[in-house]
């Protein structure tokens, strides 16, 4: 009896916090730091180009200059997702992410002595080189969620591990403004970012893995609990899968997924680099000026997308709604939501600080709902190929990521004409209204048939056997 105790004892600690949760934590971490690396420059290049009290270099980098750094992380950004996720599901995440996230504390490392040494064009390489390998980091996270994340605890969890960025980002712009500030200068910004990268990469070595049958530390109720609750019967298993291509490319549910993330990053990113130069040339409120109100819209996106995400996992693990229609519904808040609130925020007139204020964090606040819509909708479909997925959702993402500023520059002719705004605001309303409706339509929160194919000697045996019963030669 006191052994059946203990059992029960164990596999309810198992569940309640376990190796996992160090795992998601450390991922967790991953976002926040790689984020933060990612915008930095937003802030510090500022300081770069402008004197200083403490005998720092300063760069006479003009407009097109500065613009052409900032954009360049991108360059790299996209090239490796779809190859990093084909990696990541076959060798699994744990070196990926590892490689990752040396690699950018390194570049971080190196970025001011560049800068000092090659200029501009040295400091667009780091950025590039940057962004290449911060291109694994996503298809790695994905696929290692996949591994983990019992079903019950997916949403919460991805939730978890996405919402790093919108820390990561809020964190770095208070951070870099400050230490570009101080005594340290605009190089610290760079020191900070790349030690912390350094420091994560130790305890990633000390206590990742690329799933619980590699991890050293895992009990073997929890290794239970998860592969019981992990929706593919191949997960946690070390077997090199070929990618089903076809089967990818003709499934509907995929293709919502897609769609969905082309939708959210075309709106998304209109929001986040083109909503402050609207506000200040029509709206006539420059919210750069204010800190607070600059980071409010997404400090509420972070808080709501845990709030969503509790909900989420109420309502699936206890039989409310399926895992299907949960997507469904934070999908439809995460787009449809802002897609009302971005239409009302194009019509309010000039000088309404407040109402302004209000509209555009409500925009940004419910978008935190894509996190436990479209965005963990990968693992749902296909745990064993989730960092493939991945891979070439955010790689499509991205470029119309790009295309956001660029649509700017070709609609708007006049900065300050409301009108020609609305047209921008438009095209992103219109996305995120068709990508979401594709996406109510045919997503599907079952594992599906793909998920598992069949090896070539599986096939081979299967032609083998069939031959054998056409021509009675089984044996009864």
């Amino acid at each position: 009896m006191d052994c059946f105790n203990i059992n029960i004892l164990l596999v309810f600690s198992a569940r309640m916090f376990g190796v996992r949760h160090v795992v998601v934590s450390l991922l967790f971490l991953a976002t926040v730091v790689s984020y933060a690396t990612r915008v930095s420059m937003s802030v510090t290049i500022l300081a770069m180009t402008k004197e200083n009290n403490y005998g720092y270099q300063v760069f006479d980098w003009n407009k097109t200059i500065q613009d052409t750094i900032l954009s360049s992380f991108f360059w790299g950004y996209i090239v490796l997702q779809i190859p990093a996720g084909i990696f990541a599901g076959r060798f699994g995440g744990k070196m990926l992410i590892l490689v990752s996230m040396i690699v950018t504390g390194l570049i971080n490392l190196i970025v001011p002595i560049s800068a000092e040494k090659g200029d501009w064009m040295a400091v667009c390489g780091c950025r590039i080189a940057m962004g290449l390998f911060q291109g694994i980091l996503y298809p790695s996270l994905h696929g290692l969620l996949g591994q983990w994340a019992p079903i019950t605890e997916r949403s919460r969890m991805g939730t978890f591990v996405y919402s790093g960025s919108q820390l990561g980002t809020v964190i770095e712009m208070m951070l870099a403004g400050v230490l570009s500030d101080s005594k340290f200068g605009w190089p610290s910004v760079y020191y900070v970012a790349g030690i912390s990268c350094i420091l994560w990469s130790v305890l990633w070595i000390i206590f990742g893995a690329s799933n619980p049958a590699e991890s050293k530390w895992i009990s073997k109720e929890e290794r239970k609990y998860i592969e019981s609750n992990a929706g593919s019967s191949n997960v946690n298993e070390n077997k090199k899968l070929p990618v089903p291509w076809k089967s990818i490319l003709t499934s509907l549910p995929f293709w919502s997924i897609l769609l969905s993330h082309c939708g959210q990053s075309l709106g998304f990113w209109t929001l986040l680099t083109e909503m402050p130069s609207y506000m200040d040339k029509v709206l006539g409120v420059n919210i750069k000026s204010t800190g607070f109100l600059s980071a409010l819209p997404y400090v509420a996106m972070y808080i709501l997308s845990f709030v969503f995400s509790w909900i989420a996992e109420y309502l699936v693990n206890n039989n409310v709604t399926s895992l299907s229609t949960t997507r469904k519904i934070f999908n439809t808040i995460a787009f449809w939501g802002p897609a009302a609130s971005l239409l009302a925020l194009c019509y309010i007139p000039a000088g309404y600080l407040t109402l302004a204020v209000v509209m555009l964090t409500i925009t940004v606040g419910l978008n935190g709902a894509h996190y436990v819509g479209f965005l963990i909708s990968h693992i749902d479909l296909s745990p064993n190929f989730a960092s493939t997925l991945m891979g070439i959702t955010n790689g499509c993402g991205n470029i119309f990521s790009i295309m956001a500023p660029l649509s700017v520059s070709v609609v708007v002719s006049d900065e300050k004409s409301a009108a020609d705004w609305r047209k921008v605001f438009f095209i992103s309303i219109a996305f995120y209204f068709l990508s979401n409706l594709f996406f109510i339509l045919f997503m599907s929160g079952n594992v599906q048939d793909w998920n598992e194919p069949q090896s070539k000697n599986t096939i081979e045996e299967g032609e083998k056997k069939s031959k054998k019963e056409k021509t009675g030669e089984h044996k009864f």
